[in-house]
């Protein structure tokens, strides 16, 4: 009995801790650099990520955990339909009804909840899956049109367990803003590591935007992201836009696809603009082959 109350209150705990860290992913204010779309890889195959088309680094394509959405119902062998730690950050709330495959893409929507009753301080609903296995290095790609509307549209990585917290943001965008549209944001969060891993017991981020000379919004993008022992690198359509030595994220994250509110990014819920929608076309991970 004592070991259930215990596990009851420590994921009381994460969940609570979930909704106050979520309110610390703050966008920077100026631009780092321009992204030189002209650099944009061509596609030749689907067998290796974008930006090493001719896989120089022996990348092997993880079948059994990459979707390409080609189904009308999402496999729940490989993804949570919503996610079960957190339930949105308000007025947003997570609704399975929001999330649905069509015409070989996985897409998010808004307010797809009909008349329920939401919980206390939500007033609108959007979507998210979460990915059942747990990565630990890698290479990991999508394809996404981003929401054309005041939601924050996302892929990132991320795990809460007692001694490790880390997230990756792949992308993590609101376009649907008008003075949003050519913002890249890039951000990597620790909130809590081991002793052996920095003794990190309060948050920290290292993030940088980047001006991106096409509205993100308006088609679609490949969001890429190789993480390594020593680095994390972030790529879009191929190209290299950022890199970080890999000091804290040792940790096996999940994968994420969701919308959602975020008050930095002013992306709040508008009644007027409820027809957003974000598409992904696939998801692919890669490992280095042995």
């Amino acid at each position: 009995m004592r070991k259930k109350i215990r596990n009851s209150l420590f994921i009381s705990l994460i969940t609570f801790s979930i909704a106050v860290a979520q309110d610390l992913t703050i966008p920077p204010k100026n631009y780092v650099d321009s992204i030189k779309i002209e650099n944009a890889i061509t596609r030749i195959n689907d067998l290796y990520p974008l930006s090493d088309q001719n896989n120089t680094t022996k990348w092997e394509l993880l079948k059994q955990y990459s979707d390409e959405f080609a189904s009308d119902q999402l496999n729940e062998k490989k993804w949570y339909p919503n996610n079960p730690k957190w339930k949105g950050r308000p007025p947003t709330y997570f609704h399975g009804s929001n999330v649905s495959l069509e015409n070989d893409e996985l897409v998010i929507r808004v307010n797809k909840h009909k008349k329920e009753k939401l919980p206390e301080g939500f007033t609108h609903t959007t979507g998210f899956i979460k990915s059942k296995n747990k990565f630990l290095y890698g290479y990991f790609e999508a394809e996404c049109k981003l929401m054309d509307a005041p939601w924050v549209s996302g892929f990132w990585m991320t795990n809460v367990s007692k001694d490790w917290w880390t997230e990756i943001d792949i992308c993590e965008n609101a376009p649907g803003l008008a003075y949003n549209r050519h913002d890249l944001n890039s951000n990597i969060h620790v909130f809590r590591a081991p002793k052996d891993k920095g003794d990190v017991k309060k948050h920290f981020s290292r993030t940088k935007k980047f001006y991106f000379p096409k509205e993100l919004q308006q088609d679609y993008h490949v969001w890429g992201l190789e993480w390594t022992e020593e680095y994390i690198r972030f790529y879009i359509d191929g190209i290299l836009f950022r890199e970080a030595r890999n000091t804290h994220w040792h940790q096996p994250l999940e994968v994420n696809f969701n919308c959602e509110s975020n008050k930095w990014f002013g992306a709040l819920p508008d009644d007027n603009r409820l027809d957003g929608e974000f598409h992904i076309k696939y998801f692919r991970a890669w490992k280095k082959a042995q």
